[in-house]
């Protein structure tokens, strides 16, 4: 997340954590389907102990609450909200894949992988 969010912060000038937010969503539903293990640990830590061991609703309830808490707290829908342009992702990913942040990420993604993140960060409601 962090490292497609520098690259959207300093091509259009939006707010770090905003960037974030609005790329979280679609790059945990991405990172879900490498390590959806994971998701146990995260829905506990945000109070959702109910999930048990259980990682298919673990990323269910983890990615609602995503969801939710963007909506409650306005976030934009989408990266075209922030300035974004679907003629630049390309750009945005070779830099992302530069960034040291994306180290951290559980599953490491392609470049191509990274537009298309872009893209459905793009498009979501």
């Amino acid at each position: 997340v962090h490292a497609m969010a520098h690259q959207l912060g300093g091509f259009y000038h939006a707010a770090h954590g905003v960037c974030n937010a609005v790329l979280l969503p679609v790059v945990q539903t991405y990172n879900a389907k490498y390590v959806p293990a994971l998701f146990v640990d995260i829905a506990h830590a945000m109070g959702f102990v109910e999930v048990g061991q259980n990682s298919a609703k673990a990323v269910e309830v983890v990615l609602k609450a995503i969801k939710d808490l963007n909506k409650k707290l306005g976030i934009p829908p989408n990266i075209k909200e922030l300035g974004a342009k679907p003629e630049d992702f390309e750009a945005l990913a070779e830099n992302a894949m530069k960034d040291a942040c994306g180290l951290t990420n559980p599953h490491q993604p392609t470049k191509e992988e990274v537009i298309e993140l872009f893209r459905q960060a793009y498009e979501q409601q």
